[in-house]
């Protein structure tokens, strides 16, 4: 029995196939050493035979590897395995990987190849390339759509000619995982031969069950998974290995059995690889992706800060992530919230934490995610409000004829008194200022209007800061809000209020 469930990597022979990727002779040497460092079993470092770059590639990648096997690519042709073996000969752990198609399409339309002629092939390369490599793996091509009689005469040859290692290359996606685990049962049953054989599973994920095909193999006595980090490959990619290798360590009850790799590395690599690919990590991505260790919800929020396992099946220091994301939104609660503000460093009492929440979820209705920026801004804004004596109430915009605004302010003192107002101008913020000025009654000289961004995007928080001259005297203003007209009235609303109180301190305004 096997000590544990290989990974063989074919990040840089079938991962680079994805349309668009071509890996550099430096990255490509540089993903290798990830890899080894990851603790894969075997890195699939090319196909040697299909360019004088692909070869020097494997061949640097033998030459630097201390303890990884390293395999190339080749066809049933004597030249393909020839270039394999000049490429990996100097590897600690040289081996090659022969393979030829055995579906009836793959035979009639690409081939043009009978099943005698094929076995004949098999028979012949297989037992060169095992004449020059300990370790060969033997893959029939499109197995998956391959007659199982065929197939078990294909892989029978390839035992008979020295294959130690039997890949079984779902190529099109079009297994599932019932079917994908008979057909190892059945060659381990029918199989015949004096040693043991390895048998592995490379699966497409053209139907998205790459890895459970994968999974199920393993359930039937596969103990090699083959596959790529972040799942990439050509069309819709391979088996992401990252996803089996923590599929075996969180279920360890139900599979008995782990892979090797060194589970910590497994965001550095998958992060290095996407770099490298160009690619970037779906969010929702497992193990790997930005929100596989975040929660919104506000019931999921609540659940994981009393109890991480409510929600979470694994840690992120487990794949190397620093800690779980709370990400605030417009379904958070009140105890994630609270959690935030600690994080942030807010020592905030419970009744303006009550304020402050209602603020938050104003904000969060209208951006799709609150950030540190925002609650920092949330917090400013809000606490100037609670210390001022007004606050506005409601602001309304109306367009008035020949390019008029018209603006109703509505404005509230710390007594619960409101005062209204309304008044136009040549623009929303002259109509909405005038209309301040009639509440207060008080005519000040506008000496500065800016408006900053709080945060990034087309929905961020905006920073008003406004400066009113009045009897000689200057007064500031600020005004924090996802709306910038709103900011605007606000900060002028507190530019006036300071007016006012310096002048008199019982402010006589208009009703």
């Amino acid at each position: 029995m096997t000590s544990h469930i290989q990974l063989f990597d074919t990040t840089l022979r079938d991962g680079e196939q994805t349309p668009g990727v071509s890996f550099s002779f430096d990255e490509r040497l540089a993903i290798a050493k990830q890899l080894e460092n990851w603790g894969v079993d075997v890195i699939e470092a090319g196909f040697p035979a299909s360019s004088q770059g692909s070869f020097d590639s494997v061949k640097a990648i033998a030459q630097t590897l201390k303890k990884t096997t390293v395999t190339g690519l080749a066809r049933c042709k004597k030249s393909d395995i020839d270039a394999v073996y000049e490429a990996t000969k100097d590897a600690v752990k040289p081996s090659i990987h022969v393979f030829i198609a055995t579906s009836p399409i793959h035979l009639e339309s690409k081939l043009n190849m009978t099943e005698s002629e094929v076995l004949a092939s098999i028979k012949a390369h297989v037992t060169y390339a095992s004449s020059l490599f300990d370790v060969v793996q033997f893959s029939p091509e499109d197995a998956t759509r391959t007659p199982l009689p065929f197939l078990i005469q294909s892989v029978q040859t390839a035992v008979d000619a020295g294959a130690t290692i039997i890949n079984i290359p779902d190529t099109v996606g079009y297994s599932y995982p019932t079917e994908y685990g008979a057909i190892f049962k059945t060659l381990l049953q029918t199989i015949k031969s004096d040693s043991e054989i390895i048998y592995s599973a490379h699966c497409h994920d053209d139907l998205g069950l790459a890895v459970a095909n994968s999974m199920a193999a393993i359930e039937n006595g596969a103990t090699r998974i083959e596959g790529t980090l972040n799942g990439i490959g050509e069309r819709a990619g391979n088996t992401a290995l990252e996803e089996v290798a923590l599929g075996l360590y969180v279920r360890q009850d139900h599979y008995g059995i782990e892979t090797r790799v060194q589970l910590n590395q497994t965001k550095a690599t998958s992060e290095l690889i996407a770099r490298y690919a160009g690619i970037a990590v779906p969010r929702n991505k497992a193990i790997v992706g930005k929100n596989a260790f975040s929660h919104e919800s506000g019931i999921h929020q609540d659940g994981f800060l009393k109890n991480p396992e409510t929600y979470e099946i694994m840690t992120p220091q487990l794949v190397g992530i620093q800690q779980t994301e709370l990400p605030l939104g417009k379904l958070s609660g009140k105890h994630a919230f609270q959690e935030k503000l600690k994080q942030m460093g807010y020592e905030i009492g419970s009744e303006e934490q009550k304020v402050l929440f209602k603020a938050f979820k104003n904000i969060a209705d209208k951006k799709k995610q609150v950030t540190d920026r925002d609650i920092h801004a949330l917090i400013q804004g809000t606490t100037h409000e609670l210390h001022a004596y007004y606050q506005l109430e409601t602001l309304q915009l109306q367009f008035v004829s020949n390019g008029l605004q018209s603006a109703v302010v509505v404005i509230k003192d710390k007594d619960g008194h409101t005062y209204q107002d309304s008044s136009i101008g040549t623009g929303s913020i002259v109509s909405i200022y005038n209309a301040v000025d009639r509440i207060f009654k008080i005519q000040p000289e506008l000496c500065d209007y800016r408006i900053e961004a709080v945060t990034e995007g087309s929905d961020a928080q905006a920073e008003v800061r406004v400066s009113i001259r009045l009897n000689d005297t200057t007064f500031d203003g600020v005004g924090f809000d996802h709306d910038i007209i709103y900011a605007s009235c606000k900060a002028y609303v507190e530019a006036c209020s300071k007016a006012m109180a310096a002048v008199s301190s019982e402010v006589d305004v208009h009703v």
